[in-house]
Order: structure tokens, then sequence, then C-alpha cells
């Protein structure tokens, strides 16, 4: 007695295909995300806790707030910072940098060319760099004038957790660009405000790798 006809399963349609894959790459797509973001944030970490100050043309001031001409604890720090540098022989020249926000009667970079003159810096070892909305905004016009005068070779100085993304968008300009974060003010006195710092870097730096646009993000809450 032969055997009756056999059931066969219906193949596969392109539907069933894609529904039996959809977990695997919406997981891996997970992962990978994961990954960047995780690598990125490490990254961050470190740079923000090396020094990598050596002798270059200039030391570069990233501006933060300033009230009437008066520097905000976390742009004094960064100037304390450049000023130390500067006093090492680290470069014959400081160069502030950062706009004026609407209203403001002073620019940061003009705040922090003042409060390096009141601290002992010779006039002519200032160069304010006003222009530039944002930081690469800033970078450009640095890289601009930094061309003019046959200036290169720069160290940055902002806060720890910014020195990646400054470092590379200096680099993205044609800057030969170190950094040589601060250590002291209101952006690394706790744990928390580090944390959150380092967190807000991580998702600038990927939007910037992205899109190439401006990722600086207000922070109300530190100036």
């Amino acid at each position: 007695m032969s055997p009756g006809p056999r059931s066969l399963d219906a193949p596969p349609t392109p539907a069933r295909s894609a529904l039996r894959w959809a977990p695997r790459i919406v997981l891996g797509a997970l992962v990978v995300a994961l990954l960047l973001v995780g690598g990125t944030a490490i990254r961050v970490w470190q740079l923000g806790r090396t020094d990598e100050r050596q002798p270059v043309d200039m030391i570069v001031v990233l501006g933060a707030a300033q009230y009437d001409g008066e520097p905000s604890p976390v742009f004094r720090a960064r100037l304390q910072h450049a000023l130390e540098l500067y006093e090492e022989g680290v470069a014959p020249r400081i160069v502030t940098v950062g706009g004026a926000a609407a209203g403001d009667a002073f620019t940061e970079a003009q705040a922090g060319e003042q409060w390096l003159v009141e601290n002992g810096v010779p006039g002519q070892a200032l160069l304010p760099v006003d222009e530039g909305t944002d930081t690469f905004g800033s970078f450009e016009a640095v890289a601009a004038v930094a061309e003019q005068r046959g200036w290169n070779s720069a160290v940055l100085v902002s806060d720890p957790w910014h020195s990646l993304r400054s470092r590379t968008m200096a680099a993205d300009v044609g800057l030969d660009a170190t950094t040589s974060p601060t250590k002291r003010g209101p952006v690394v006195q706790t744990r928390e405000t580090q944390f959150r710092y380092i967190v807000r870097e991580t998702g600038a730096l990927i939007y910037y790798h992205l899109t190439h646009g401006s990722s600086d993000f207000s922070d109300p809450g530190l100036g």
C-alpha cells in the first residue's frame, strides 16, 4: 500500500521573512547604538582626564557666560587655567573666543581678555576673537586669524568633558590642537554634575559627527 501524499510547508513569503528577521535587526541596531554611545562616552571621559599641554603657537580659551564683562564661574575657571599655562611658557599668546548674546554689552572674548589683563597678562599677548555664535563658528574664526598670522598649533582650554568635541572641531577647521582642560569650577565640583556633562557632551559629539551642524546646547544650570 503506497503512502499518502506528504503535506509540504508553504514556501516563506517576503512578509514572513521580514517578520522573522525583524527582531534580530532591531536587536542588532540596539547593540550598535549602545556600543556607539558607550564608546563615545568613554572617550569623552578619558580625554577629559588627560592634559596634553605642550609648547604651541597659542592658547585658545573657549568662551562661556559673562555678565556685563564679568566672567561666570565656569568661564573664570577656564581663564585661570589659561593664565597658568601662559605663565608656564606653553605659548606666547592667549586667544579668547566667544560672541555676545542678545543685549550684551560685552562679548565673551572681550570679557576674557579684560579678566586676563587685570590678572597680569600684557595686552600684546592677547587676541580676542569674538566671531561665531557657537563652538564650531568660533573655531572657524580662530582658524582664519591663525592662518593670516602663520599660527598653526594650539592648546585648547575648556571644561574636561568638552575637550573631545573641541579637539574634533578644531581639527576639522585645520588646527593642530591638543587639550588642557581646567580641573576647577562648577563643572567638576560633584560627581552628579560630571556625569550630567559627560552625557551631554556624548550626545553633542554624536550629533556633530552625524550632522556637522552646531551641537552646542544651552544649560541654564551653569554659566
